[in-house]
């Protein structure tokens, strides 16, 4: 894969014993989407996905209250904010994508309560 920031990613040719290797537009690479042109959106909705998914698992425990709501807070914090951070450091986020993160966790912490 060649990372660029043009519409149509340069061509690259690579043969190993006389096979050419295709080239790929995105891959996943230890849990991160990588793609061509080098941005996160992939990434950030992929993430943004499966910390919901996992909010929803543990809906019985983020909703209980019998549990105080610290320790909510904090299971939450463990638990889903993780999934949805993870690889966050080498992220380029714009004012949109920033705004769907803060939405989603908005979204958590209307649903913890």
């Amino acid at each position: 894969m060649v990372i660029s920031r043009k519409q149509e990613p340069p061509k690259c040719d690579i043969f190993i014993n006389d096979a050419k290797l295709k080239q790929q537009d995105k891959f996943k690479y230890l849990g991160t989407i990588i793609t061509s042109d080098g941005r996160n959106n992939n990434e950030i909705a992929a993430r943004i996905a499966q910390a919901k998914t996992n909010f929803q698992k543990m809906r019985a425990v983020l909703t209980n209250k019998h549990i105080s709501i610290q320790t909510r807070k904090r299971v939450l914090q463990c638990y889903i904010e993780t999934i949805l951070l993870y690889g966050c450091e080498a992220w380029t986020i714009s004012k949109q994508t920033e705004a769907k993160l803060e939405a989603t966790e908005m979204w958590f912490l209307k649903n913890k309560q």
